[in-house]
């Protein structure tokens, strides 16, 4: 390359991390553009399916509570009606990474599968049934499981038994730790009823048709208040049995790091990955990811000062932009270097190009997202930020990025 060329790049660089600055340093979004970008992202990429199915009261509401981190009221006020008798509950709303299906009243009216079947047997899915323990007539859940199974033999299957304190010797028990009901076989000094319910439910169900995996689970979500410690327990054979019979890799998308303590943190992880993994949809799109990714970015930003509770005008904006210097904009230059460089490959610059700016744009949205965590959380703590440290952690969380966008891609 000559040096006029060189030169050009380099402008040419400069000039995209300008635009792109002052894209986020204005905080006003223009909603209406910014729908229709993100309108087109998912329905490139619709989010996978969790298909809920159980009797009223059997814990499901507390199951998509817990494996959101939501609060109950969140979640009662989040699920919306998409079928005659089915509901959704998108998380997380705005950019949603799973979409919860749940079906209402099973054992007490006439419920027939097929209408929900056709909602969402053309997306990525995962049956989840819920069983409260104490309730051995589940023979409404056994039929709808059979009747999914015998029309989709592909479709996992997961079961949840719930409300286990309900069967200990006393109410007011602790729960059995460390947690047993992973061992095979389950210890003997287990509460006889407790092993008598979860057995004769699982041999009344039987086996289903189809070859794909069938996995159970027991579990007791409660609230704090209830007295139970830990009150999500089991949770970590949920998501150990969620993740081993799928693919749709929910742990990954909607839990924080397990070392990560803070809650804003925890909360703010799903959020920052779904703006990620659009970002990185939008970014394959030469015509759009020059607008629609600060615009995106600019966006979950906004999102996330709220979350934290802090201002976000211009003047924290500038100052979140100068603790990170040159480190944001160089993954911007990359991101315009390497798309123009992968478009020489023969054949195959185009394709190349693409996959490159969903990477870079993924990645990018992701360390930004992880950093401006930090630097709120420092806010609300009166804490000052440290360059240095911001520039580290989004240099971090940028090869991170990269390899949730590169995983979420396959």
């Amino acid at each position: 390359m000559t040096e006029s060329s060189d030169r050009q790049d380099g402008e040419g660089w400069r000039a995209r991390w300008r635009r792109v600055r002052e894209v986020l340093l204005d905080p006003r979004v223009d909603e209406a553009a910014l729908e229709r970008t993100l309108a087109a992202a998912r329905e490139r990429h619709p989010p996978p399916v969790v298909w809920l199915v159980g009797k009223t009261q059997s814990g499901k509401s507390s199951i998509v509570r817990t494996l959101t981190a939501s609060s109950a009221a969140e979640v009662g006020d989040g699920f919306r009606p998409c079928t005659r008798t089915a509901r959704l509950y998108d998380f997380p709303a705005e950019l949603p990474l799973v979409r919860f299906l749940d079906t209402r009243g099973l054992g007490e009216i006439d419920y027939d599968p097929a209408e929900d079947i056709r909602f969402c047997e053309s997306q990525s899915h995962l049956l989840l049934a819920v069983m409260k323990v104490a309730d051995p007539d589940q023979q409404a859940v056994f039929e709808v499981l059979r009747e999914v199974r015998r029309r989709h033999p592909e479709w996992p299957v997961v079961v949840a038994q719930t409300g286990l304190h309900e069967l200990y010797a006393q109410v007011t028990d602790p729960h059995p730790t460390p947690y047993p009901f992973d061992q095979d076989p389950w210890p003997m000094d287990l509460p006889n009823d407790l092993v008598r319910a979860l057995r004769a439910q699982r041999d009344a169900l039987g086996e289903l048709p189809g070859t794909a995996e069938v996995r159970w689970v027991a579990i007791d979500l409660t609230l704090p208040e209830d007295g139970f410690a830990p009150p999500d327990y089991g949770i970590e054979a949920l998501w150990s049995a969620l993740d081993g019979v799928s693919s749709l890799r929910l742990t990954e998308l909607l839990r924080a790091d397990p070392e990560v303590r803070d809650l804003f943190a925890r909360s703010a992880h799903p959020h920052i990955v779904g703006y990620a993994l659009t970002a990185a949809g939008v970014g394959a799109l030469p015509a759009v990811d020059l607008v629609g990714v600060p615009a995106i970015q600019a966006k979950l930003l906004q999102s996330l000062a709220a979350l934290y509770g802090q201002p976000w005008s211009r003047r924290e904006i500038s100052e979140f932009l100068g603790l990170l210097g040159i480190g944001v904009g160089a993954a911007y230059a990359t991101h315009a270097a390497g798309r123009a460089l992968v478009k020489l490959v023969p054949g195959l610059g185009q394709t190349l190009g693409a996959l490159w700016g969903a990477s870079a744009s993924g990645a990018t949205t992701y360390a930004l997202g992880k950093a401006a965590g930090a630097y709120f959380n420092d806010r609300r703590h009166g804490v000052e930020t440290q360059a240095r440290a911001l520039r580290a952690r989004f240099a971090a969380e940028l090869e991170r990025g990269r390899a949730l966008v590169g995983r979420g891609r396959r």
